[in-house]
């Protein structure tokens, strides 16, 4: 893996479910890592529903670490350059420990 490549700061954020002051439980993300990464080129495409909407896609490829090798696509997300980015998949390359890639969408804003 080449470090230079590295070159894009982002936030791996983790949902946790928390409790406000009368008992209500919210899900919430909360900041569980930042790494840099090397960032692919985007691939949108456009879905055809109500409204045409375009859909990006990224991959993501890290320096595996314990804090990354844990990461799964189901309780964990990428924020990057201010958008939200859902994980789609994991990818541990082998399990050679050198490398993880994460394939993410875009989330739809609310």
């Amino acid at each position: 893996m080449e470090i230079s490549k590295l070159n894009e700061r982002i936030v791996i954020e983790k949902n946790a479910v928390t409790v406000d002051a009368i008992g209500n439980h919210r899900n919430t993300w909360t900041d569980y890592f930042s790494c840099y990464a090397y960032a692919s080129t985007y691939q949108a495409e456009e879905k055809e529903e109500a409204a045409a909407t375009e859909e990006r896609s990224i991959t993501f490829t890290v320096r595996w670490c314990s804090e990354t090798s844990v990461v799964t696509s189901t309780g964990f997300r990428v924020r990057f350059r201010g958008e939200a980015y859902d994980i789609e998949a994991v990818d541990l390359m082998n399990y050679q420990k050198k490398e993880v890639r994460f394939k993410c969408r875009r989330e739809a804003r609310p």
